[in-house]
């Protein structure tokens, strides 16, 4: 795979123009191991030619637009964006290593996004608030001003459409600072922004070292508001950062998510779900359902069924498309073949297979299911970030309530069972931002609030509630007597 002729650049973007950083960075293809180029390394002068071009742009052209016009300028992006699907897929298989049907989905995705944020923008409605006699009251709902955004490299372009998407529908000038393993498609997007006909500063796009231009943009005394998905411990540095000139941070961390299959959950429905939640985009995802939550009397059924699809699933690199993709850097292969390791005491139910044409330099672990493990067994507790699941038997609701929420963590839970009663009282008991009733995920979702809770974030993104976030409200009380 080649980058397309019409993304011919690979510098950051500051006020409408392309411009070159006095040093590089190395990109990596996941699948092979080897290079295919490299990109700008911007640097904190950048952050702070991007957020100057950011308050330049609410000052002046963007910042003017109604919400109407926003609203146009954001779908004529969602159009754009699909009518490239196939590149930016290409682009993302490239640059993450996730098969192309996972990143095809992925850019199918960001163009759902610009679609809806650019319908909404301007349905944000603010209201009258009866008080005393004589007085008028209202709100308005206002942009932050610049906002950051520091996405991870799992799915750049869907944390794109939901943050810096939603971010624009309110009428912010944004400044994205994409992860360094991962940045093409967001230059691409940059690209596609300039040719719908942003104004020049509405958004920025400055690539880099998290250390630092992450960081740079994290502290910088000009940003309005951060939006960061990532990991706890950068996420914890992101919001002290901020803290330091009391700006609000979005945080979307990390997961440890259960699915709870009861007794009498309907199997045939479920199975592609259990598995499907844990090994997409290689089990690299924020939202993955690690955990699978067995009620005895079907915990060996259920086992011994996932383990028939572990055996089948396949890893190879992303244009084989088939079920499992690379991990994202040889470090992140470290990583989770050091929890695999750390799984030797459990039962290995099933493992599925690197195929022969994986190529060797590639950063490939082959999916593994493992059975039987302790609620408070490491691999019940900590995010691995890869392909690894742990099923784990309990006895009763009660039971099952208890082991879900007994982690760090509180993104997403699904719940299997027929029990319309059942399923209510554990929407209401789960300690997760989302909770799922007999699916799981609800197709990406990009109008449905998503965040966690705990150590998995604050804030809110995806539907209305992330305009919500991308705004202020004002209250203005009007005395006419």
């Amino acid at each position: 795979m080649s980058l397309k002729p019409w993304f011919d650049t690979t510098e950051t973007f500051i006020a409408g123009h392309w411009q070159a950083a006095p040093d590089r960075l190395a990109l990596e293809n996941p699948s092979t191991g080897a290079g295919i180029g490299e990109i700008a390394r911007g640097t904190a002068d950048q952050i702070d030619a991007a957020v100057a071009a950011a308050r330049a742009a609410l000052d002046g052209d963007w910042g003017r637009l109604t919400a109407t016009e926003r609203g146009r300028l954001l779908t004529a992006l969602g159009r754009l964006v699909a009518d490239r699907v196939d590149d930016l897929a290409a682009l993302e298989a490239l640059d993450v290593g996730k098969p192309l049907k996972q990143a095809r989905a992925d850019a199918v995705a960001l163009a759902r996004y610009l679609e809806f944020y650019g319908g909404a923008a301007d349905k944000v409605m603010g209201e009258t608030i009866p008080y005393l006699a004589g007085y008028t009251v209202y709100t308005l709902r206002e942009p932050h001003g610049v906002t950051g955004h520091i996405i991870p490299w799992n799915y750049p372009m869907q944390i794109i459409g939901r943050s810096v998407g939603a971010a624009l529908a309110m009428g912010n000038a944004c400044v994205l600072k994409p992860a360094e393993e991962a940045c093409l498609t967001a230059l691409a997007f940059a690209r596609l922004a300039e040719e719908a006909g942003l104004p020049p500063g509405a958004l920025n796009v400055v690539p880099g070292l998290g250390e630092e231009a992450g960081a740079a943009l994290a502290g910088h005394p000009g940003v309005d508001h951060i939006s960061f998905t990532g990991s706890v411990h950068v996420g914890t540095l992101v919001q002290a950062a901020a803290a330091r000139n009391v700006v609000p941070v979005t945080l979307e961390l990390g997961g440890k998510s259960p699915q709870l299959v009861f007794a009498d959950a309907d199997l045939d429905a479920a199975l592609p779900f259990l598995v499907n939640a844990g090994i997409q985009n290689a089990g690299q995802t924020c939202s993955a359902a690690s955990r699978i939550l067995v009620q005895r009397s079907r915990y060996e059924e259920v086992v011994e069924r996932m383990a028939a699809r572990y055996a089948a699933l396949q890893v190879g690199p992303a244009d084989a498309d088939l079920d499992v993709g690379p991990l994202i850097s040889a470090r992140q292969k470290e990583i989770v073949e050091g929890f695999i390791a750390r799984g030797g005491d459990l039962e290995t139910a099933a493992t599925g297979r690197i195929v022969d044409q994986a190529p060797s330099g590639g950063h490939y672990v082959a999916p593994v299911l493992f059975a039987g493990a302790a609620p408070d067994h490491v691999l019940a507790q900590q995010e691995v970030f890869g392909p690894v699941q742990v099923v784990i038997p309990f006895d009763d609701e009660h039971q099952a309530v208890q082991i879900a929420n007994a982690t760090d963590f509180g993104l997403v839970a699904a719940v299997w069972s027929a029990d319309g009663a059942r399923q209510m009282r554990l929407a209401r008991r789960l300690r997760a931002g989302q909770v799922f009733v007999n699916n799981y995920g609800a197709g990406g979702g990009v109008e449905l609030p998503f965040g966690g809770v705990g150590k998995s974030g604050h804030g809110r993104e995806k539907g209305f509630e992330a305009l919500y976030g991308f705004s202020v409200l004002k209250t203005v009380a009007a005395h006419h007597g």
